[in-house]
């Protein structure tokens, strides 16, 4: 799984501005529970000089991230990235051009409150719970009217509004890592108070503009997918290549001439590392082999440096999971032993032996191909709870693809391996992609793949019970360098039942 959201599970607008009598401001009011959050700076309405002013404060679950990156859901600091997201809200007032939001850490706790009123102010903190401009939380108040936040790079974060109307999505991970306090973060640690949203200083102050109002939904709001999120990403996609392991080739780059053989530690369906601890690493070696057993002696390979070896430490991807990186040449098998057989040790000890290894020889072609598939999801049910993780497989084969007598007297024909492949998932009622293709740096949607095709994993608990969505999936095409959207859908229902 390589995609996380976490809503928010706090929120409110705070606001100095003046009631519509324009004599009393409307530092003490609340909106908590409004399904709406605001943020504006209003210059000389009240006067030649007059400011008035409001700002959104957000808190997210940042104790289930440390769980979740403890228990393996999310990876470490450094391989993940969080983005806070809000999604505009539509509105027949004056919207704002050309404009900055700025995000800050809070840096004190805060009460979300029960007010509703964002008209007239009439929801006030007079039984002392909420927040306001001028209290945090019951009679406490903030060091400095409007919240208190730091100030910091790794703590503040903006975002541009060209037209105005564009939902709000930063980049956060340097605050988020310092909230959940991972080892070797290099950033220290800060308490989770939250996040305050406010217009830039430069545009919170302007002596001749106004910016009134940009409006987001709240956590509140009816529209699951319009709520406030902080979304991890990262990319998770495991590329073993015990199906498609081709021999070195001067014909390719270096870096295609890689290959990786992955070994999973699971017990009883768990994964697990190696003697519990996640320092201690496997050694790969390579034999030579007439069927599926070990011959001869370790063979030489090369390691991801082009160095000559005959074992090889892997590295730990997750908990439970190891992966080894190297180059092989077709010196290694004979016409007597033409395959390869994996052997993991650890402290010296044989701990798995892996299957034949059939290696292949990389060739030119003489057309410049442009393929179609047949692609299925074996393993897709009719309908899903929100409480499950699943893992979905692709079957993919290419479009008028004919076996050859070997193929059909095997009971299962093998999948065809997409090596950059990526998903999406919408809802389809109204076709609103709730999970869009994310192949950038993040690459957060991309497939897996081992022996048995591509397969990903999915938090079932992001998408609303109730509706039934969708899977497409594109694939990364070189003859037109580009990824291709697949013309096939895969529906599912989320109910409302939990498992």
């Amino acid at each position: 799984m390589a995609f996380k959201r976490y809503f928010a599970t706090k929120d409110n607008t705070i606001t100095d501005s003046y009631q519509q009598n324009l004599t009393i401001r409307a530092t003490g009011s609340n909106m908590g529970q409004s399904d709406i959050l605001e943020v504006f700076y209003i210059y000389a309405q009240q006067s030649a000089t007059s400011e008035e002013k409001a700002r959104i404060l957000l808190e997210f679950p940042v104790t289930s991230m440390s769980s979740d990156r403890s228990s393996g859901v999310i990876p470490a600091s450094g391989s993940v990235s969080f983005f806070l997201k809000l999604t505009n809200a539509k509105h027949s007032t004056t919207l704002p051009r050309d404009y900055k939001l700025t995000v800050h850490a809070l840096s004190a706790p805060w009460q979300e409150g029960r007010g509703l009123d964002m008209d007239e102010y009439t929801d006030l903190t007079y039984d002392n719970t909420g927040s306001n401009w001028v209290k945090r939380q019951g009679s406490t108040a903030w060091s400095s009217q409007g919240g208190d936040f730091y100030t910091d790079s790794s703590s503040s974060f903006d975002a541009t509004f060209t037209v105005g109307d564009e939902n709000l999505e930063v980049d956060v991970t340097t605050l988020v890592e310092q909230w959940i306090d991972s080892d070797g973060n290099g950033l220290g640690s800060k308490d989770n108070n939250g996040f305050i949203i406010k217009l830039s200083s430069s545009y919170e102050s302007s002596t001749t503009d106004s910016y009134y109002t940009k409006k987001f939904f709240a956590r509140s709001s009816e529209f699951f997918f319009r709520r406030p999120v902080l979304e991890a990403r990262w990319d998770s996609a495991k590329r073993d290549n015990r199906s498609n392991l081709h021999y070195s080739s001067s014909a390719l780059p270096a870096q295609q001439n890689l290959m990786s053989l992955y070994m999973y530690n699971y017990f009883r369906g768990n994964l697990y590392d190696i003697a519990g601890s996640s320092d201690e690493i496997p050694v790969l070696n390579l034999y030579k082999s007439s069927g599926s057993v070990p011959e001869l002696d370790a063979r030489y390979f090369r390691d991801s440096s082009n160095n000559a070896v005959n074992f090889l430490s892997s590295s730990r991807e997750s908990k439970g999971v190891y992966k080894a990186t190297f180059s092989v040449t077709s010196s290694v098998v004979d016409s007597t032993y033409p395959y390869l057989v994996d052997v993991w040790t650890y402290s010296g000890s044989q701990v798995h032996t892996g299957s034949a290894i059939t290696p292949q020889t990389h060739d030119f072609s003489n057309y410049n191909p442009n393929p179609s598939y047949v692609i299925s999801m074996p393993n897709l049910k009719k309908s899903y709870s929100k409480n499950e993780t699943e893992r979905f497989r692709l079957y993919v084969r290419e479009k008028g693809w004919s076996p050859n007598i070997y193929t059909v007297a095997k009971t299962t024909t093998p999948a065809l391996l997409i090596e950059s492949a990526s998903y999406k998932v919408f809802r389809v009622s109204d076709e609103k992609d709730v999970i869009p293709y994310n192949t950038g740096s993040d690459s957060s949607t991309m497939l897996s793949y081992d022996s048995e095709g591509n397969y990903f994993d999915l938090d079932m608990s992001m998408l609303e019970p109730g509706y039934t969505f969708a899977f497409k999936f594109s694939f990364y095409e070189e003859s037109v360098n580009s990824y291709r959207e697949q013309p096939h859908i895969f529906k599912f229902r989320m109910t409302e039942e939990e498992l």
